[in-house]
């Protein structure tokens, strides 16, 4: 054995020293849907007080939130880093629920980590696979998402190759609207909810070209109209306060270019590039935007019911979306004609890991530098 392997093997198996309490040891599994990352906490993570996601979410932001900042921000993350925690089904028909967490706080809902869950949930075993399609049933803030894992080799190769979920209610909450936006003059915009609330404008409009090479400039004019849009309306979702917050900002480019990583038989329909939470640039198409973006399609009559279309990302990767069934959603003061939106994509693991946090270290809890 060389002096090299045997420092390599030395240092491969370092531990922290027996009955040291120093440290806190959270494990991860590491995946992205369409090049938006996710780290999934698989052990290690307090367990949260609640009968319900929001009030488990509600309990971690009070009394843990000092391991989300740990484990989102730097030195174990970065400015866009995203996660989420795993907890116990709201639900008797709920395999299990989640809490979503990025650099500003907790997301509502989101689709790309919906599509890693299920697919690690089936290939992992904590769902037990049933076939080529297997359904998982996952308690998330906004509500029940059901989503059905695709093993399309099955039963030769039981790999998922695909997820599909339906989203809760989405709705259009208000159409042409607009804003005056410091440096960018008169904005028109729509809301529409699809798991959370977005404000969704034509990119054109603004000049922005939706492409890596522009992703300053998009997340400059996302977080200004953002805080323009709040500034001047308040959304409101018709049951639950916790939900009622404009999540992010959707750019929408109806003309794409040839992309070097879409599929060259696949029709694309536009382009998403959303910015949410503090400037956070997402790297899929954005499964809860292009829930609220068929429901606009639907209630603009652009696109009709169970017709699915293709929607990339700033990176080229994909989501189909199509609206599978029309319902009526809200109470007496709001009543909205909303859609069950499908949304289908991929996603792969791509690392695990073991995260150490030592009470002795004085940036334990993380920092971000932009």
């Amino acid at each position: 054995m060389s002096q090299q392997t045997a420092l390599l093997d030395t240092l491969d198996q370092w531990q922290p020293n027996a009955g040291n309490d120093e440290f806190l040891t959270i494990n991860t599994l590491e995946c992205h849907t369409g090049g938006e990352p996710l780290r999934i906490i698989t052990s290690g993570f307090p367990e949260l007080k609640g009968d319900t996601i929001l009030a488990m979410r509600r309990d971690c932001q009070e009394n843990h939130d000092e391991l989300r900042r740990a484990l989102i921000f730097e030195p174990r993350g970065h400015a866009d880093m995203y996660g989420a925690i795993i907890t116990k089904p709201e639900r008797t028909d709920s395999h299990f629920g989640a809490i979503f967490i990025h650099n500003e706080g907790y997301s509502t809902m989101c689709g790309h980590a919906v599509i890693a869950l299920a697919k690690c949930a089936v290939e992992s075993g904590a769902v037990k696979q049933t076939g080529k399609v297997t359904s998982v049933a996952i308690d998330v803030p906004c509500g029940q998402i059901r989503a059905k894992a695709l093993a399309q080799n099955f039963p030769n190769n039981k790999s998922i190759t695909l997820v599909s979920f339906e989203s809760v209610p989405a709705f259009v909450f208000a159409q042409a609207q607009s804003v005056e936006v410091v440096g960018l003059g008169t904005v028109n915009f729509d809301i529409a909810f699809g798991g959370a609330f977005y404000a969704y404008v034509n990119a054109a409009d603004l000049g922005l070209t939706l492409t890596p090479e522009h992703q300053s400039k998009i997340i400059d004019y996302g977080k200004r109209f953002k805080a323009a849009v709040i500034k001047q309306i308040t959304v409101k979702h018709p049951f639950e306060d916790d939900l009622s917050f404009l999540y992010g900002v959707i750019f929408v480019q109806e003309s794409v270019q040839e992309n070097e990583n879409s599929p060259s038989t696949t029709e694309v329909h536009s382009r998403n590039v959303c910015i949410f939470a503090d400037g956070e640039l997402d790297r899929s198409p954005t499964g809860s935007g292009v829930s609220g973006r068929i429901a606009l399609h639907v209630a603009k009559a652009e696109v009709p019911l169970q017709q699915s279309i293709v929607i990339e990302s700033i990176l080229g990767s994909q989501f189909s979306v199509e609206a599978i069934e029309s319902i009526y959603y809200g109470n007496n003061e709001q009543r909205y004609n909303a859609v069950i939106a499908q949304v289908t994509g991929n996603a792969f693991i791509c690392g695990k890991a073991q995260w150490l946090i030592n009470k002795n270290d004085p940036l334990k809890n993380g920092f971000l530098l932009r």
